[in-house]
């Protein structure tokens, strides 16, 4: 199970997702290998073997980078998987260094740098389901 983080270019001033004209088609984000590019000088530990899928390891979590295989790339799916919150700044460095806005999946919101909620409802309804979840089901 992960929580999935939409990467997208967006207005910096745009307060939800809510505000956007019904015809508002975002830019690309850039050509794959910009992207690669920028993912590599923003966080130099990331997997990019397969160019469509890369992965970041912290010290309690992974990201999943779903990068897609069109190029230009419009947008990058991030499945975040682990705990604690040191992984909200990776996320932000992640999509500033993209021109992008992360957008909580979960929540239908945009994240904000100082509001962790999203995150921290999905590690609860995580951990919910996991301990409800039954011992003899796979």
């Amino acid at each position: 199970m992960s929580w999935g983080v939409l990467l997208l270019p967006l207005p910096a001033d745009l307060a939800s997702i809510d505000d956007l004209p019904a015809d508002h088609e975002p830019p690309p984000i850039g050509s794959r290998s910009s992207v690669h590019k920028a993912l590599r000088s923003a966080v130099g530990e990331v997997d990019l073997t397969d160019p469509a899928w890369g992965e970041l390891l912290g010290p309690t979590w992974v990201i999943e980078l779903g990068i897609g295989d069109h190029d230009p790339v419009e947008s990058v799916m991030l499945h975040v998987r682990g705990g604690e919150d040191d992984v909200l700044p990776v996320i932000f460095h992640v999509s500033r260094a993209l021109g992008c806005r992360p957008f909580d999946c979960s929540t239908g919101e945009l994240l904000a740098d100082d509001a962790p909620a999203g995150w921290t409802a999905f590690q609860a309804f995580r951990d919910r389901a996991v301990t409800s979840a039954p011992a003899d089901k796979p």
